[in-house]
């Protein structure tokens, strides 16, 4: 009995639910690659939850994941400065990337951008340098919470529209005056170009973008599949935002 076959075993005696598995399943079209870009202090969840929201459709389909920073060191969400952790905390995960921003793939069907505090840091150079060399050669990029401040500050949000962290929105958005900003929204897609670019709220909107984008390129059926054994109540609609602002920003050349 191959691997598959056991795993699909395991889930139908835990969870009842069988795989859609095909032994001939090559994935079509569908992206199969994705670079998730790490930098000290993001958040972990932006990383995390499309991690095991993709690990779980791999189940179903392959994927490849490739976690892309400037060097092989651990990754921490640990910030840089001691005033962010006023009561030094060791709450701090850290996390080994695969690939730095030299050995990594050229192309990738999807980039992924996180945000978290350090997308502020000033000694980021390296990392918007990979973003914005790497954008032009993958074929959509998603960007979760304060990740789109990052896509901004790499150039690539110019002429787009995007949402971000509300509670982090009025900082944000300086980093993209040639950016529309949409103030109520749970995730924006933005196909104007030829390399769409999907972005989420705040933090667990990412989850919710992820499924959606799961949704799009594979089937609902995968979507459902992934949400029940997370056991995440998904939110469909992208204009349902309880934490938005009425307010779009346009860019100041408009």
């Amino acid at each position: 009995m191959g691997i598959q076959h056991c795993v699909a075993a395991l889930l139908v005696l835990l969870f009842g639910i069988f795989p859609a598995w095909s032994v001939a399943d090559t994935n079509g079209a569908k992206p199969q690659t994705f670079g998730i870009v790490l930098f000290r202090a993001f958040d972990s969840i932006d990383v995390h939850g499309p991690v095991e929201i993709l690990q779980l459709l791999g189940l179903r389909s392959k994927i490849e994941i490739s976690l892309i920073s400037e060097t092989m060191d651990m990754v921490t969400t640990e910030p840089l400065s001691t005033a962010m952790n006023p009561k030094n905390s060791s709450v701090w995960p850290k996390i080994p990337p695969t690939h730095t921003f030299e050995t990594a793939a050229k192309e990738f069907d999807v980039l992924i951008i996180p945000g978290g505090p350090g997308m502020r840091s000033p000694y980021l150079n390296s990392t918007l340098k990979y973003i914005r060399d790497t954008a032009p050669n993958v074929k959509h990029i998603i960007t979760i919470c304060t990740g789109s401040g990052l896509a901004a500050r790499a150039g690539i949000l110019n002429g787009k529209k995007a949402t971000t962290n509300k509670t982090s929105w009025p900082g944000i958005i300086t980093f993209g005056p040639n950016t529309t900003w949409i103030g109520h929204a749970r995730w924006v897609e933005d196909d104007s170009g030829p390399i769409p670019i999907w972005s989420s709220s705040g933090v667990t909107a990412g989850l919710d973008l992820m499924l959606h984008f799961v949704e799009t390129f594979y089937s609902k059926g995968d979507a459902e599949f992934v949400a029940k054994l997370t056991e995440y109540e998904r939110h469909t609609d992208p204009s349902w935002d309880p934490f938005g602002r009425n307010e779009t920003v346009y860019p100041v050349s408009s």
